[in-house]
């Protein structure tokens, strides 16, 4: 039998059919995880996607929190590098990565190897849209080798740069969080303050779904990111509680078209727990 072609480059989402043809020749990261404090470990090794590998949120892909960086930094590219090495993705490995959130948390991993020119996709309707078996354990994958790579400049924007760009109309900023945290009338335990960023629009990262739990397509995604501004903004950065789900956010974005985009890492736990910052409430 001729060995099976790798696919060096991926779109941003693939489909439960395209993983199962191609699932021997890339790397299936489950990326799950909660805020509600359940474990994400536990439920990938009740049972995940046969020879998937666990990639941990608040180990694999962020640095310590500190309240300059918040809740998730990007890790430094030599620990990042080093924990994908582990994980048995090289320089050139793809990726695709699931969840059980529709790519909520999976989009972290994704978003941070195609920022970096690797290719990463997110298993579309994720684990629930997996037909064949699962499997238990925590297999071993080989260990690759990872360059490390800095973060591209014009792919991240810190607090300072965002609060620089606040009365530009050209810097369009998305809240990725639902639409109660954002004006601040649902209470959030986990954020030090109610409300968002002054002038950013709401885009709820659930809102790029179908009721079928999938990304919508493009053209959808496309009207309702133009609606917010993003057709006429120089730049789209997108923020959440702590830079995980706004990847979900800029990964639709780029789904849809647009390729201009940041991420704020720190995002509103950042920008939140600083009192001298300026926030509002309400719709914006």
């Amino acid at each position: 039998m001729a060995q099976q072609e790798r696919p060096t480059e991926l779109p941003v989402v693939v489909t439960p059919a395209w993983l199962a043809r191609y699932r021997d020749t890339v790397v299936v990261a489950d990326v799950r995880w909660y805020l509600d404090g359940r474990s994400g470990r536990d439920a990938y090794l009740g049972g995940h996607i046969p020879g998937a590998v666990f990639v941990d949120v608040d180990t694999d892909l962020a640095a310590p929190p500190t309240p300059e960086g918040g809740r998730h930094p990007l890790p430094d590219p030599r620990d990042f590098a080093a924990s994908l090495a582990a994980l048995g993705v090289g320089d050139t490995t793809p990726v695709v990565a699931y969840d059980d959130s529709g790519g909520a948390t999976a989009a972290r991993l994704v978003w941070m190897l195609r920022a970096l020119g690797s290719p990463a996709a997110v298993l579309d309707g994720g684990i629930q849209a997996w037909e064949g078996p699962l499997e238990t354990g925590n297999p071993a994958p080989p260990r690759r080798h990872r360059t490390p790579v800095p973060w591209p400049p014009d792919r991240v924007a810190d607090t300072a740069t965002v609060r620089e760009e606040l009365d530009d109309p050209a810097r369009l900023v998305l809240d990725a969080r639902t639409r109660g945290r954002f004006t601040g009338a649902e209470p959030a335990p986990v954020d030090a303050r109610p409300g968002h960023v002054p002038g950013a629009r709401n885009a709820a990262w659930q809102d790029n779904l179908t009721a079928g739990g999938g990304f919508a397509d493009p053209a959808v995604l496309r009207e309702r990111f133009a609606a917010l501004g993003a057709d006429t903004a120089d730049t789209v950065t997108a923020y959440c509680g702590s830079g995980v789900t706004a990847c979900h956010d800029l990964l639709a974005l780029e789904h849809a078209g647009y390729t201009r985009t940041r991420l704020y890492p720190g995002s509103w736990s950042a920008w939140g727990a600083d009192p001298e910052l300026p926030a509002e409430t309400g719709e914006g």
